[in-house]
């Protein structure tokens, strides 16, 4: 009877050490996804740091390939970026930081023009922001639409606005260089 026992205690125990590892496995990064209803395809993905600290994971999707961020930003074609917050230290407020010094690199001369579209930006980031929050940056040919865990939360019409935002990982000025070398397959 003890051994019985053992055995499904055993049993038991491993299955509980290894329930963790099967909900970590979950890749929210896959290969080729569907955005509001494009299929693309994962160009790259990287980590974004601060320090010591990893903020999130982003995921650039392209409809083919790319290694020209000129071309990506310019391109009149479907575009998506997915972040996966994976620290507690993102902020409602410390993104809305985040995102204007972003646009002030990435816009130039038409952060003025931008700033409505901006705004409407920030508007997503005032929601409470957590560890596991994933984001989709989803441009369709003249919309920009962020999905906030699934579910819409806004629609930005306009290049001008794509080219901003996207220019703040794949501009030349981007927010961490070598993060813009990973979503442009660079490792």
């Amino acid at each position: 009877m003890n051994t019985v026992m053992h055995r499904l205690f055993s049993a038991a125990l491993m299955l509980l050490l290894l329930l963790p590892l099967t909900s970590q496995a979950a890749d929210n990064f896959p290969a080729k996804q569907n955005f509001a209803g494009q299929a693309l395809t994962l160009n790259g993905k990287g980590v974004r740091s601060k320090l010591v600290f990893n903020l999130y994971t982003a995921g650039l999707y392209v409809t083919t390939p790319s290694k020209d961020a000129n071309a990506l930003l310019e391109a009149k074609q479907p575009l998506a970026l997915r972040m996966e917050i994976t620290s507690s230290m993102i902020t409602s407020e410390n993104m809305e930081e985040a995102v204007r010094e972003g646009f002030q690199k990435s816009a130039g001369a038409n952060l003025n023009a931008l700033q409505p579209k901006i705004e409407s930006l920030i508007q997503v980031f005032k929601q409470p922001i957590k560890e596991g929050d994933v984001y989709d940056f989803v441009y369709k040919p003249q919309n920009t639409i962020i999905i906030k865990n699934g579910k819409n939360a806004a629609t930005i019409a306009g290049a001008d606005f794509k080219q901003a935002f996207f220019g703040i990982w794949l501009g030349a000025k981007p927010v961490q260089a070598n993060l813009k070398s990973a979503l442009l397959g660079g490792g």
